[in-house]
């Protein structure tokens, strides 16, 4: 990983230390500056992991399933943080990683039938 990315990242976890054990009197500020600098940690590393095609393809995808595309973007960033990722991923390195979180993430949807008899006069004891 670069020196960059290492240091937005204690940033990131400094700034967590801080929120949770300093300022009570500005805590929705604090609360709303740490949410920010989270979402700009992300996106360095995202812009580091993805090339362009698969960022656009990434965005466009958090605009209509947006927990798909975090969920993405969770395992993009945990994969470069323990160094798993050789270079910039493509726009067909990205699709595979879509295909493999759906496959994770795929609810099995099975349809049973309950039949209920009724009663009729033909099924009474034919004796």
């Amino acid at each position: 990983m670069a020196d960059d990315e290492l240091e937005a990242i204690r940033r990131q976890r400094m700034a967590e230390l801080q929120a949770k054990h300093g300022e009570s009197g500005n805590d929705q500020q604090g609360q709303q500056e740490a949410k920010q600098r989270e979402a700009d940690m992300r996106n360095t590393i995202l812009a580091q992991v993805l090339d362009q095609s698969a960022r656009a393809r990434l965005s466009n995808l958090a605009l209509v399933k947006p927990e798909k595309a975090k969920a993405v973007e969770n395992y993009l960033i945990q994969m470069a943080r323990f160094g798993q990722l050789g270079g910039k991923i493509s726009e067909t390195g990205l699709i595979e990683i879509l295909e493999k979180v759906s496959q994770q993430t795929e609810k099995k949807m099975t349809v049973t039938f309950n039949r209920r008899r009724v009663m009729d006069s033909d099924d009474e004891d034919d004796e």
